[in-house]
């Protein structure tokens, strides 16, 4: 037993001198668990009533460490799992650490980054919309077609992020598509900016993506996407995944008066290039480019210091390459969140959507309300109560 504890004690004393020598480090726990009662009008032509994990914010546990390297330079680690509390089973298509994962170096100049990680336009733009304030993914644009949500994410990446310059910020993403003989197939690429002054915060930024079935949207499952399956299941854009690449602009807006924020965004979306089977499925045989025009409108106001209510009205406009008349979507949401602590609030969510023209699938659209079961007719109601703890 003596032996063991002087072990013990000089593991410890190295320990202590390998922290002097190196500096100061540590790693933070953290999660999130959200969990309550959906209801569904329409989910293919029934209605639904279930407990669902995860719809304000996506319930998670995370690491975050650093390490003082010296000179304003740190090394810095992220590793975050999505999980079910419903259930125990992991999320995004059972990746242990599927919602990030990434290393790096942190400067007073900036931050580089490698792993799976969220784009430039996420970081720049999804702060604008209300699925990541008070809405939940219910709430996000239909499909979370121009991932503003946080719905998919860049594998195999390289990422840089500025420090804040008085309110200015910037950066950018690249990821390897790892394609032997073929740098750019499955290549994902972003650039953003964003400033703050005041009330007054905007944003703007770009993402392409080569081969996005296989790149962009096949990144959340535990085996390598196929170009022969269809790797997206929202109606809404399922139909153009053929594209050679996607490519979405956006830009973002909030202005805070007292109690009251008023924010906005836009983005353009194109599938470019359907038609590449080597990408994704074409059973329809669609060619040329289909495009997206989003607009959101948001206001939410804090009635209290412990109570807050907001509402916003979504607009998606399509066209499918002259091959059928496009989609149409109108979306009004509205949320109020009760907080019992610092850490813990409870909230009700309603969302209500209506669809019009024909979608990707060539088919009359139906209302698809981001990660619910689509409706079997023009519109749908869903109504959420929850609880969300932080730790």
């Amino acid at each position: 037993m003596k032996k063991h504890s002087y072990s013990f004690c000089a593991i410890a004393a190295l320990s202590a001198f390998a922290t002097a020598a190196y500096g100061q480090s540590s790693v933070t726990l953290y999660g999130i668990l959200d969990a309550g009662f959906n209801y569904q009008s329409n989910a293919n032509g029934g209605r639904l009533f279930a407990l669902v994990s995860g719809v304000n914010q996506g319930s998670r546990f995370g690491f975050f460490g650093s390490e003082d390297l010296g000179g304003g330079l740190k090394a810095i680690f992220r590793l975050e799992n999505g999980f079910d509390i419903t259930n125990g089973r992991l999320g995004q298509g059972g990746l242990l650490f599927g919602r990030q994962a990434y290393v790096g170096l942190s400067s007073t100049y900036g931050t580089v980054t490698f792993g799976r990680q969220y784009d430039a336009l996420t970081d720049f733009l999804g702060q604008y919309s209300v699925s990541n304030q008070w809405g939940g993914y219910v709430s996000a644009h239909p499909g979370d077609l121009d991932n503003f949500n946080y719905s998919f994410r860049s594998n195999n990446s390289v990422k840089f992020k500025s420090a804040d310059y008085a309110g200015l910020s910037f950066g950018g993403t690249y990821s390897l598509g790892g394609i032997a003989g073929d740098v750019t197939r499955n290549q994902i690429w972003s650039l953003g900016a964003g400033y703050t002054r005041g009330p007054l915060s905007l944003g703007v930024a770009y993402l392409n993506a080569r081969n996005p079935n296989t790149s962009l949207f096949g990144g959340n499952s535990a085996t390598a996407a196929t170009a022969t399956a269809a790797n997206a299941t929202s109606p809404v854009y399922r139909g153009f995944l053929s594209a050679h690449s996607y490519q979405d602009i956006g830009a973002g807006a909030s202005y805070t008066y007292g109690a009251a924020t008023f924010g906005a965004t836009y983005s353009n979306i194109r599938f470019r290039g359907m038609g590449d089977t080597t990408s994704g499925p074409n059973p329809i045989r669609y060619a040329g480019t289909a495009t997206f025009n989003n607009v959101e409108m948001n206001f939410s106001y804090q009635i209290t210091p412990v109570w807050m209510a907001g509402v916003a009205y979504d607009y998606t406009k399509g066209s499918s390459n002259n091959i059928n008349e496009g989609a149409t979507y109108h979306q009004a949401e509205a949320s109020t969140h009760y907080f019992l602590s610092k850490t813990t609030d409870v909230y009700l969510t309603a969302v209500y959507q209506h669809a019009s023209g024909v979608d990707s699938t060539n088919n009359r659209a139906v209302a698809a309300i981001n990660v619910l079961t689509p409706s079997s007719s023009d519109s749908v109601t869903m109504v959420r109560i929850g609880m969300r703890h932080k730790f």
